[in-house]
C-alpha cells in the first residue's frame, strides 16, 4: 500500500465512558403527555430504559474490541482523513466493491454484510464518510457528495483497483450515483437501496410526468411535510441543533434512534430488528468522535449542491435498484429511469432503510447476482 494508507487504531478512553455515563446519571429528562408513546416523538419510557442499559450494562470497550476482528485503515488525500474497513474476498476472481453508508448510520451498519459479500468473491471496501465516526471532520465547507466521491475514487485508486462497484443506501446512494457520473471510466456498476432525495432528471421540454410520477411527487411533499422535520433543520441550520446534541447523550439517542425506529421494519418495535447493543454501539461512536455536528452539515452541503442533473447527464454505467418495502418514499421507476440506467429492479420482500444491517442476506445477494450479470468487467 501507498504511504497514502496506513493502519489505524481504534481509539479507547475510559476517561470518555465514565464522562458518558456521569451525564447520562444527570440526564434532566421532560415531561410527556400521559399515555402518548411514540405519537409525538420518541417514547419517554423506552428512552429511559435504553439510557438507563446504556449507563449500566452497555460496553463500549468491549464493542471496540469486537471490531478489532475487521482491518481498520486510514486513507489520507489532502488535508482529509478516512477511516475505512478493507476485507479481501474468497475465491480466484474477486470484484472490488465500496460499500457506502448513510446519516444517522455509520461503517457499523455494514458489518453483518461483509462476510457474506467476500464469501462470494467480493474485495469489500466500507469507508466512514468524512465527518462521520472515525474519519476526519471537515473544517471547511464544500465537502459534499461529489467530492466525497473523488475521494472514494481516489482510495481505490491506491488501494490498488482501476475498476470496481459501488454500492449504498441514503448518502451512499448519493456518493455512489455519482461515481457512476463523474467516473464511469472507473466503475463497472453502481447498486442502490435508495434513491436520493436530491434526485432530480433532467427533463426535456415538452415531456411530461406520468400519473405515477405525479402521485410521487405529492407523496414527497406529503412525506417531507409530515416526517421531514429533522432533514429541515439539519439542512438549513445544521449548527443549531448540533450544541444539544454534542452536549447530551440522552438527547443524541433520542435522535438518532428515533430513526431507526421509524426507518426500519420493525412494526415499532425498533428491538426487533436491532439489539440494545447494536443501537448504542451506533450512538456511542457518534458521541465518542463527537461527529454529530459534523454529519448534520453533509445535509447542508447537499442542499448547495444537490444531485441535480443538467441536460444529457446520465448515469450510463449499468444500475441495479433493491427497493425495500419499508423505504419510503421511494420513486417509481420511471423517474429511476430518466436519469439511470437500469438493469436490475428488485422488489424486496421485507426490509426499510438501513438494508444492509436489517436484511444482509437480502441485499448481499441481490448485489452479488447484479454484479455477477452485469459487472464482469469489475476487477
Amino acid at each position: 500500500m501507498d504511504m497514502a494508507i496506513e493502519r489505524f487504531e481504534l481509539p479507547y478512553s475510559e476517561a470518555a465512558v465514565d464522562d458518558l455515563r456521569k451525564r447520562l446519571e444527570r440526564t434532566r429528562w421532560p415531561d410527556e403527555i400521559h399515555g402518548s408513546g411514540w405519537e409525538r416523538g420518541v417514547d419517554l419510557g423506552y428512552l429511559r430504559e435504553i439510557c438507563a442499559y446504556w449507563r449500566e450494562k452497555f460496553d463500549w470497550k468491549r464493542e471496540i474490541e469486537r471490531l478489532l476482528a475487521w482491518e481498520h485503515y486510514r486513507y489520507v488525500a489532502g488535508d482529509v482523513g478516512v477511516h475505512f474497513v478493507h476485507a479481501g474476498g474468497m475465491g480466484a476472481k474477486r470484484v472490488p466493491l465500496i460499500l457506502t453508508h448513510g446519516w444517522p448510520g455509520s461503517f457499523l451498519e455494514m458489518l453483518k454484510i461483509i462476510p457474506l459479500l467476500t464469501a462470494v468473491g467480493f474485495d469489500v471496501v466500507a469507508p466512514s464518510l468524512p465527518g462521520f465516526g472515525f474519519s476526519d471532520r471537515p473544517a471547511r465547507s464544500g465537502m459534499n457528495t461529489f467530492r466525497i466521491a473523488e475521494l472514494w475514487a481516489g482510495l481505490m485508486s491506491e488501494l490498488g483497483y482501476p475498476r470496481f462497484v459501488a454500492q449504498g443506501g441514503d448518502f451512499g446512494a448519493s456518493v455512489s450515483t455519482v461515481l457512476g457520473l463523474r467516473h464511469a471510466d472507473r466503475v463497472a456498476g453502481i447498486h442502490l437501496n435508495y434513491i436520493p432525495g436530491s434526485y432530480r432528471p433532467s427533463i426535456e421540454a415538452g415531456a411530461r410526468l406520468t400519473p405515477v410520477e405525479h402521485g410521487y411527487t405529492a407523496d414527497l411533499d406529503r412525506w417531507y411535510w409530515e416526517h421531514g422535520a429533522y432533514a429541515h433543520l439539519q439542512r438549513n441550520e445544521p449548527q443549531t441543533p448540533a450544541y444539544a446534541l454534542n452536549d447530551s447523550p440522552a438527547g443524541l439517542a433520542a435522535w438518532i434512534i428515533e430513526k431507526f425506529r421509524s426507518w426500519s421494519d420493525c412494526g415499532g418495535d425498533v428491538e426487533s430488528r436491532f439489539t440494545k447493543d447494536e443501537l448504542l454501539a451506533n450512538v456511542t461512536l457518534y458521541w465518542m468522535t463527537e461527529t454529530i455536528s459534523s454529519s448534520f452539515r453533509l445535509y447542508n452541503e447537499t442542499k448547495k449542491a444537490p444531485l441535480q442533473f443538467a441536460p444529457g447527464e446520465f448515469v450510463r454505467v449499468p444500475c441495479a435498484i433493491a427497493r425495500f418495502p419499508l423505504e419510503a418514499p421511494f420513486p417509481p421507476r420511471e423517474w429511476v429511469a430518466r436519469g439511470y440506467n437500469i438493469q436490475r429492479w428488485t422488489e424486496m420482500a421485507r426490509g426499510g432503510h438501513f438494508a444492509a444491517a436489517e436484511e444482509p442476506e437480502l441485499l448481499a445477494g441481490d448485489i452479488a447476482e447484479y454484479a455477477s450479470k452485469h459487472c464482469s468487467g469489475g476487477t
